[in-house]
This record gives structure tokens, C-alpha cells and sequence, in this order.
């Protein structure tokens, strides 16, 4: 194994990464200003765009932070919990399909364990506690609805 260089040259994927990251947001972002607004007399809450564009914005600021302070340097050989979060991130999707909350908690679940989480209440934490606020946030708070799966069938009747 080579010694990592300490020369000050950064290293190609330290800015190919976080700036892929800044045009995936800004292609996101324009998606979102094609979402349809709802008119000002039957709003309740944010329009439909408001929170992507919230979360689009946080994002591309970590990104922006990546560029400028990420000095380190990029491993030779990723370690293996980084391909099997790729592997979760393909299942996400598919899981999703039959239930939105329930793959928020299993993919939480699976993430935190393959990464090195043992502690069971922490597990819960992550795989059950925050998916439950996160729906409860959004459907009690932001009253919006999502779509049916199994679970949301048992709370929405």
C-alpha cells in the first residue's frame, strides 16, 4: 500500500464528487419549480415544491462545505458497509413500493447495522422511533398525505 499523499494536491474525486452533487441539486431544484402551486385559498402549509427545495438547498450547501474543506485522502480500496449502502440504496426503491415508512425503517435499520451499530436501542431509534416521527411530522403537522402501503393502510383506514 502506498503512503497517502501528502503533497497538497487533492485528489480528483475531493471535487468531481461534491460538484456531481451541486448539478444533481441543480437539476433537482428545476424539477421542483415545475411542481403545480396550489392556489393561496385552498393552502395549508407549504406549497408542494417549498420542502424539496428545502432539502435541495441543505444538500448542495454540504456540498459546496465538501468542496471547500474535504483535504483528505480518498481511500485505495472502499470498505465494504460503502458497497452494501449502494446495494440498500438500489433496494430502497423496490421496498418503497410496497410501503414508503416501511422501507424508510428497514433501509435505516440495515444502514446503521452494516456500519458498525450493535446497541439495540439505538437500532430502534433508527429503524423505528425515527421513521414514526418522520410520518407522524408529515401527516400530523404538515398534513400530507402519502401514499398507501402496508402500513399507511393501517393508519390511514
Amino acid at each position: 500500500m502506498t503512503p497517502p499523499d501528502t503533497s497538497g494536491a487533492r485528489h480528483a474525486s475531493s471535487w468531481i464528487v461534491p460538484l456531481v452533487i451541486l448539478a444533481f441539486c441543480a437539476a433537482a431544484y428545476y424539477l421542483t419549480t415545475t411542481f403545480d402551486r396550489v392556489p393561496p385559498i385552498l393552502k395549508r402549509g407549504m406549497q408542494p415544491a417549498d420542502f424539496p427545495q428545502l432539502m435541495i438547498i441543505l444538500l448542495a450547501i454540504m456540498a459546496l462545505w465538501l468542496l471547500i474543506r474535504d483535504h483528505a485522502p480518498a481511500p485505495e480500496v472502499l470498505p465494504a458497509p460503502v458497497y452494501i449502502s449502494m446495494a440498500l440504496l438500489v433496494g430502497f426503491p423496490v421496498l418503497a413500493l410496497l410501503d414508503l415508512f416501511l422501507a424508510l425503517g428497514v433501509f435505516g435499520l440495515l444502514l446503521t447495522l452494516f456500519w458498525g451499530e450493535r446497541r439495540t436501542w439505538a437500532l430502534v431509534l433508527v429503524g423505528v422511533v425515527v421513521p414514526t416521527c418522520v410520518f407522524l411530522l408529515f401527516d400530523q403537522v404538515f398534513e400530507i398525505r402519502f401514499p398507501r402501503g402496508l402500513l399507511t393502510n393501517l393508519w390511514y383506514g
